[in-house]
Parts: C-alpha cells; sequence; structure tokens
C-alpha cells in the first residue's frame, strides 16, 4: 500500500482511532507510526477530532468477569499472585495504551474546565436521488462542542465531475437551507458563524457547479442527508 496518499491514511487513522482497526492490520498499523509521519499526523488528528466524545460518558464499573479476562489475557492467574505480569511485554503495553488514553482524557478536561455541550455527530448517508451521480459511502460530520465548527470526512474517498463541487447546506425546520460551503471531495472545516444553526435539524449535500451555487440556494440534487438532535 501507499502509505504516502492522504485518503488512505487518513482512513486508516480513523478506524484505528474508532477501535474498527482490528487484529493483525491494527498491529501493522501500529509497526507502521514510526516509520510514517503522515499516518502519524492523521491519526493524531482523529483523536482530536473523537477523544472529547469521551468527556461526557459517565464512568462504569467493570464485572468481576471483565477483570477475570483482563487477567487471562495479560498471564492468568490471581492479580493478588501475578508477581510474573509484570516482566510481560503485553503487560507494559497495555499499561501504556491506558496512560495515554489517560492523559489525552486529562488534556481535555484541563483544556475545558467548564461544562461544555458534548460535540454533535451527524452520520450523512447516501439519499439514491441522482442515479451515476451519487457517491457510495456516508459521510461523518462533527460539531464542536462549543456550537463554532463543523468538520466532515467522507467513510470512503468521494470523487465527482471536475466541473462540479460538493455543497453543505444546514436546513431548519423552518425556512430556506444556508450554505455552510463548498466540501472538497466531501472533506473540510467550516466555521459556523452568528445563528447559521439556529433551528437546524438536517444536514444536506448537493451537488453544484464548480465552486458552488451561484444563487445562494441549493440548485443541484442531494446527495447526502442526516437528521440530528441540536
Amino acid at each position: 500500500m501507499d502509505y504516502g496518499r492522504l485518503e488512505l491514511a487518513d482512513r486508516l487513522a480513523a478506524e484505528y482511532v474508532a477501535g474498527t482497526l482490528r487484529g493483525r492490520a491494527r498491529r501493522r498499523f501500529e509497526s507502521l507510526l514510526p516509520a510514517h509521519p503522515l499516518l502519524r499526523e492523521a491519526t493524531r488528528a482523529w483523536e482530536q477530532r473523537l477523544m472529547p466524545l469521551t468527556a461526557s460518558l459517565a464512568p462504569v464499573q467493570p464485572s468481576g468477569d471483565v477483570w477475570r479476562r483482563i487477567s487471562e489475557r495479560i498471564g492468568g492467574g490471581d492479580f493478588q499472585a501475578a508477581g510474573s505480569t509484570w516482566n510481560r511485554l503485553s503487560f507494559w503495553r497495555g499499561l501504556s495504551a491506558f496512560a495515554s488514553v489517560a492523559a489525552i482524557g486529562l488534556a481535555v478536561l484541563l483544556a475545558n474546565p467548564s461544562p461544555v455541550p458534548p460535540p454533535i455527530v451527524v452520520v450523512l448517508a447516501p439519499t439514491g436521488t441522482a442515479p451515476g451521480a451519487t457517491p457510495p459511502a456516508s459521510l461523518v460530520a462533527s460539531i464542536s462542542g462549543d456550537r463554532s465548527s463543523l468538520v466532515t470526512r467522507p467513510v470512503m474517498p468521494v470523487s465527482i465531475q471536475a466541473d462540479r463541487s460538493l455543497e453543505l447546506w444546514a436546513v431548519p425546520t423552518q425556512g430556506a437551507a444556508r450554505s455552510l460551503g463548498v466540501l472538497p471531495e466531501g472533506s473540510g472545516t467550516v466555521a459556523l458563524r452568528g445563528n447559521v444553526m439556529a433551528g437546524v435539524d438536517t444536514l444536506a449535500i448537493t451537488i453544484e457547479p464548480l465552486g458552488g451555487s451561484p444563487t445562494g440556494k441549493a440548485t443541484g440534487p442531494i446527495v447526502y442527508a442526516g437528521k440530528f438532535v441540536p
């Protein structure tokens, strides 16, 4: 694989941070990180994007069965009598991973000492209203906790005609849709200014002429859409 390709690095990093990259594929990704700056940068970006979501989760006390399985994974036997496990590489790797997650969580809390609303994650699914033009995979949009910015990322690379652009719209329950900007290949960061999200419960993406709608209103077919709770 060409790990210098931005879209590949971004997709692998997203799966790694989300935890869907598993087994040998996950171990291979971890072995590649030291030698590939692009992979490290993409991983860091996805950690910064997704880790704040954990700040809103309430702690859960693990059951006895969970502790038993952990014990078996790091060497088996009673925790009180398992002094030899401290010398096991797998134990230290697990401890290091736990410490990294804890450090990230602490950094989020220090950066946000006062309570803030959690981020909103919206899945924009293909609508199927434009045969031959609708990209095959969904996009994920993340609205920041302070509602000042929005980030979109396609699950898979998106390609459209060279003379067309994807444009993102905020759709209120009443009134006309409001343009949030053009998304190059479905990926981008949008600043949410003023009351642009007031009354909005749906995000949609249309195919427009290159550079975006010339009228300020949606003119092309809706190719992605997703509802959310404001």
